[in-house]
């Protein structure tokens, strides 16, 4: 089989989703729209820094209460779009958004480190209804390319946004910095209000609405794959901090971008790659390998392309990870729920990250840089064994039913 047939055969999956009504204008919405969210924390540390002439450990902080507020508030948010419908939702967290950056600027400390937890919590809620959106949009057998589209748009965007935020911070000014990028995420939430996509498909908006208990739905396999969720972003947390700190210790910090460029396209290109595949992965499986695939890479530190080259396996399985955890939940959560699903999908993936930074901190203070990768990968491989046995009993009990009935239709044949 010639290559260019095998490329052709590789992008069918892709032609095929991005053929279906809706998906391509969401997709560039999102990408668009993602870049001024990726832009804040840049944005806040520069402006705690260079404005209120505060410390990294203050400009932590500020980070740490807009997590904490965004971990709470996304089911939350996610809860009042499965009820009140995405519109209303989106009035009232741009609302919330250009309240919060157009004071932000003018506020002393005591009253922004308040202030960016209300933020937080209130934030639009891009990530989750993109996601929500898809699985409205796409079939169940088309939404693997989908959720690796919407990856690898998510990569691009934090590619893009916290470049762009230090650029301005340095070229202009932080305070002005805040303006134009509490401006962005407003037009976000403006562009995504009008593209208004739908958050159910046709066939489960037909008919009444029933109240699904969380008992239905939150099941041992849904936690098992918000728990991997949480572990792959720890690990992609603390090999963001592992990175800077190998390249400090040799002296080769100013390479950094550059290494950290060639982690996001070695995820670009996983990405692409796991949309293209026929037969679906499990998130268990790809978080314990990137788990795994981190645990070395420190071990390449001498020089800033030794690193690269050592980052290349575990980052070409960032995006299939994260498209693989969103996928899942997106087959797991009823449609009545999907919203509150996927909010508790996006706190999993911010709760990981916001332990994996200060974690890999921690370690590479204690020990050396390379400890960090070490660390994070193993406990990252390590929640996946600790969750293992859930799938294994549910794949026992989908063998068994599978006998049942093969069991089944064939007794008739048997009289």
């Amino acid at each position: 089989m010639s290559p260019e047939v095998r490329t052709q055969m590789n992008m069918k999956p892709y032609r095929m989703a991005l053929a279906l009504p809706g998906l391509r204008s969401l997709l560039l919405v999102a990408v668009l729209a993602r870049i001024p969210l990726t832009a804040t924390g840049v944005t806040l540390t520069f402006h705690v820094l260079l404005d209120l002439d505060g410390s990294y450990g203050a400009a932590g902080l500020v980070g740490a209460a807009s997590t904490v507020g965004s971990a709470i508030g996304g089911p939350l948010i996610g809860r009042l779009v499965d009820r009140g419908g995405l519109r209303p939702v989106l009035m009232f967290t741009g609302i919330a958004e250009a309240v919060f950056w157009v004071t932000a600027p003018s506020l002393p400390y005591p009253l922004l480190l308040p202030a960016a937890f209300v933020a937080g919590a209130l934030a639009l809620p891009i990530f989750s209804v993109v996601r929500q959106s898809i699985a409205a949009l796409v079939p169940e057998s088309q939404r693997r390319p989908a959720y690796a589209l919407d990856s690898m748009s998510v990569e691009l965007s934090f590619m893009i946004g916290p470049a762009l935020a230090v650029a301005l911070a340095t070229a202009i000014s932080a305070r002005t910095t805040m303006y134009l990028v509490g401006a962005g995420i407003v037009g976000a939430g403006v562009a995504l209000w009008l593209l208004n996509p739908p958050i159910r498909a046709a066939e489960e908006s037909a008919g009444p609405r029933r109240k699904v208990p969380r008992r239905e739905w939150l099941t041992p396999r849904m936690l098992a794959v918000l728990a991997v969720s949480a572990a792959a972003t720890l690990v992609l947390g603390g090999t963001d901090v592992a990175v800077v700190a190998v390249l400090r210790a040799s002296g080769e910090v100013g390479w950094t971008g550059v290494v950290l460029a060639m982690w996001a396209v070695a995820s670009l290109l996983g990405g692409f790659a796991y949309g293209a595949v026929h037969r679906p992965l499990s998130p268990l499986m790809l978080t314990a390998a990137l788990g795994l695939c981190t645990i070395p890479v420190g071990l390449g530190g001498a020089h800033w392309w030794l690193l690269s080259l050592a980052l290349v396996p575990a980052g070409a399985l960032c995006a299939p990870t994260l498209a693989a955890t969103a996928d899942a939940v997106s087959r797991l959560a009823p449609a009545e729920v999907r919203g509150e699903a996927m909010g508790l999908h996006g706190s999993a993936v911010t709760v990981g990250i916001a332990v994996g930074a200060p974690l890999a901190g921690a370690v590479i203070d204690a020990r050396a840089p390379l400890w960090g990768f070490v660390v994070t990968g193993a406990l990252g491989a390590l929640v996946t064994l600790v969750v293992l046995p859930i799938e294994l009993r549910r794949r026992r009990t989908a063998a068994a039913a599978e006998s049942a009935r093969t069991d089944a239709d064939l007794a008739p044949a048997a009289h």
